[in-house]
């Protein structure tokens, strides 16, 4: 995990060796791309939708009929 898992490969390559990459996850990517960063943000940007439907979408003319509701299930399976 870390930095090292980009740099090192990339060094190994201009150096003329091999890397192999050795995930303990079920999937390659490391923690920003399947724990951290990027379902975070993902995470965050469901959450300004949220927001939005809630108290900006009047402001632009846009009417939702009925109470807005947040299904975090669906959330969680969009990031």
């Amino acid at each position: 995990g870390g930095p090292g898992g980009y740099v090192a490969p990339i060094k190994a390559g201009q150096l003329g060796m091999k890397a192999a990459c050795v995930e303990m996850r079920g999937s390659l990517g490391g923690t920003c791309l399947n724990v951290g960063g990027i379902p975070s943000k993902a995470l965050l940007q469901s959450s300004h939708h949220f927001h939005d439907a809630k108290h900006n979408f009047a402001k632009h003319g846009i009417q939702i009929e009925g109470e807005v509701t947040m299904d975090v299930v669906a959330m969680l399976d969009a990031k």
